[in-house]
């Protein structure tokens, strides 16, 4: 089926055509068996219609939503579902479903910080969240602390700072993953501080960090800089803290005793 007119003549379109020239795309390709389904289920025209328009604006919705994730640049697709919350010994789990799912803290631009040891679920929570996030339609970026500082360093060499720094900015949300796993030299916690203050009353960011905010002077190794980065994420963020042993430790004891072939019931019987 052609999905833009072949015809200058708008008499002789088809419907299908009428259709593709209104960038109606998918309701093009869906009409001839939305009309035997209308026939059968002996709808009327009006709901004919709307349904015809609901398989448009769910298929839109759908694309957006795979460009949105795309372009988020996640390393794995995690979801909330799939987190095993049983696992923390300690965890606000009530608070981050709520959040995630009236995603205010995006149109107040507000932050959220995990912290926590590493191997509790940090980084499958923020990738959760931006997931959802995108799944509302809204621009995210995902990147780690180390990728982000190495591209804004690099891109010093070639004079492009203005626009890698605008790659940070520009999305509505932000999740930086693993700060703290290595300390920033003077370029990085520059450089780390501007993405945060120019994101300040523009975006929201989702950080994920093995190190307490009193730590973090070991991070950016100036107590001034960091004192004044977590200042701005406090200031208008929420701090989720997540206590307990590390999952992928206990994966690898399990995978060792051949217990990780056990469904979770037969696993506690043992």
């Amino acid at each position: 089926m052609m999905l833009r007119p072949a015809s200058p003549d708008p008499i002789t379109w088809t419907a299908e055509e009428h259709l593709a020239h209104l960038f109606l795309f998918h309701a093009a390709r869906h009409l001839e068996a939305t009309l035997n389904d209308a026939a059968k289920d002996n709808l009327s025209h009006r709901d004919f219609l709307i349904r015809l328009m609901d398989i448009e604006r769910v298929a839109r919705y759908e694309s957006r939503v795979k460009r949105l994730i795309k372009s988020a640049k996640f390393p794995v697709i995690k979801t909330f579902d799939t987190f095993e919350w049983s696992h923390p010994t300690a965890i606000p789990k009530q608070f981050i479903l709520k959040t995630a799912q009236t995603m205010d803290c995006i149109e107040k631009h507000e932050h959220l910080i995990f912290v926590g040891p590493g191997g509790v679920g940090k980084t499958h929570l923020a990738i959760a969240f931006g997931v959802a996030a995108c799944q509302r339609g809204i621009r995210t970026l995902y990147t780690t602390a180390a990728d982000m500082i190495n591209t804004l360093v690099a891109a010093q060499a070639d004079h492009s700072v203005g626009r890698v720094l605008r790659r940070y900015t520009a999305p509505s949300l932000i999740v930086i993953d693993e700060l703290g796993y290595m300390p920033l030299d003077k370029h990085g916690r520059d450089f780390f501080f501007q993405v945060v203050s120019k994101r300040a009353n523009t975006g929201s960011m989702i950080l994920t960090t093995n190190k307490a905010f009193k730590d973090w002077g070991e991070v950016f190794q100036d107590n001034t800089v960091a004192s004044a980065i977590a200042e701005r994420l406090v200031e208008n963020g929420e701090l989720i803290k997540i206590e307990g042993s590390s999952y992928r430790v206990k994966k690898r004891q399990q995978k060792s005793l051949g217990l990780d072939a056990l469904g979770p019931q037969k696993e506690k019987k043992v």
